[in-house]
């Protein structure tokens, strides 16, 4: 079996798999990227938070 007749067997395959998929509605879609977004958003306030916590700290302590 040379490499086009693999490449080909895979594509199909590929195909084959891809539509035994359960694809999620527009409606699931929107709210889960709307989670996704909001745990980002949530989690970059938190760590920025702490970093400038640390740097108020830190600085405070090096200019004693």
């Amino acid at each position: 079996m040379n490499f086009i007749d693999r490449l080909k067997s895979y594509i199909k395959e590929s195909i084959n798999e891809l539509r035994k998929v359960t694809w999620l509605s527009r409606p699931e879609v929107i709210k889960y990227t709307a989670v996704v977004i909001f745990i980002s958003l949530g989690t970059a306030v938190f760590l920025g938070g702490l970093d400038l916590g640390f740097n108020k700290l830190l600085i405070g302590y090096l200019l004693k």
